[in-house]
């Protein structure tokens, strides 16, 4: 994908990224639940995921380019050390999602992860984080993050909300923030090593590094899992995690962290109705509210991203 996509095309890439990440977080939640530890539920995706990052970069000769030009930039400092270190947060989301998912629900758990993302997109767009540089903070795009962060409040009328543990609402909100840093970190080592499967890979390797420490460290406190479930769904949140952060990594060039956050909100919310809808949790929202609080969001992405003109005085 080229990094002269049209806005249109990149604000439904940012959209499939969101949806990609719903699906992701269902499939972690159910994992976690499933062998009731939910760090070793994310340690299981990010390596699944690396496993997958890792063959296919080493099939296709431009992977293998990327690779190279990543380990001699490392070499020769070229590459920053925090630019390795996008997995991290990568890594703290996925092991959330394995820890809360499955009792609060896809639509809830985008309720945080949507207020840190947007409100960490605007803020890392406003320092120019992003591979796009310092992006103007428009009153179009403040309103924008408003409406998104409106249709985040209407998500916290459901009756269910009370009685959820604090932590449950606080941790997707820090992982949120932490994936708009990752996507515009990403980004920046993307086009530093003009390969965004290499970026990939280092996101993956990471994340897999700083899940495998934690899980051995909650095992030893907590002791060993469940036996591990035979479905094999379960374990392909790590292959939908190389989807939507290869996709990340290109499509952030072009829209700015505030703007990928804001598109993926759309495909959060609107996937998350859905999956709850059909396979609710037990503090889900009720469908109503989640269309609702969609809507909200998608109006919000919709003033952020179209290219308004003021008209000329005649």
């Amino acid at each position: 994908m080229s990094p002269r996509l049209s806005p249109g095309i990149a604000v439904i890439g940012a959209v499939l990224i969101g949806a990609l990440t719903a699906v992701q977080a269902r499939v972690n939640g159910s994992l976690g639940a499933e062998i009731g530890d939910g760090v070793l539920a994310g340690g299981i995706s990010f390596g699944s995921g690396l496993v997958v990052v890792l063959l296919i970069a080493a099939a296709l000769p431009a992977g293998r380019a990327g690779l190279a030009r990543l380990v001699a930039g490392v070499r020769e400092h070229s590459v920053p050390a925090w630019m390795l270190w996008g997995g991290a947060a990568g890594a703290f989301t996925v092991a959330c999602q394995g820890l809360a998912v499955a009792t609060i629900g896809v639509a809830l758990f985008t309720v945080g992860f949507v207020a840190g993302q947007t409100t960490g997109g605007l803020l890392l767009d406003r320092i120019g984080h992003g591979p796009a540089g310092v992006v103007p903070v428009t009153v179009r795009r403040i309103v924008g993050a408003v409406l998104a962060l409106a249709g985040v409040g209407v998500s916290l009328t459901g009756d269910g909300v009370g009685g959820i543990p604090v932590w449950m609402l606080i941790v997707p909100v820090i992982a949120g923030a932490g994936v708009a840093w990752q996507q515009g970190t990403n980004g920046r080592l993307r086009l530093r090593v003009q390969s965004p499967l290499a970026a990939t890979v280092v996101n993956f390797a990471g994340g897999t590094a700083v899940l495998i420490v934690a899980g051995l460290v909650h095992i030893a406190i907590v002791g060993p899992p469940r036996a591990l479930p035979a479905d094999p769904w379960l374990y392909l949140g790590g292959t939908v995690g190389v989807v939507y952060i290869f996709l990340s990594s290109v499509i952030v060039q072009r829209t700015g962290v505030l703007l990928l956050g804001l598109g993926s909100v759309v495909g959060l919310l609107t996937t998350s109705v859905v999956l709850d809808a059909v396979w609710p949790a037990p503090a889900a929202p009720a469908t109503p509210i989640a269309v609702l609080a969609a809507s909200v969001a998608i109006v919000g992405v919709v003033v952020a991203a179209l290219p308004w003109r003021r008209r000329r005085p005649r």
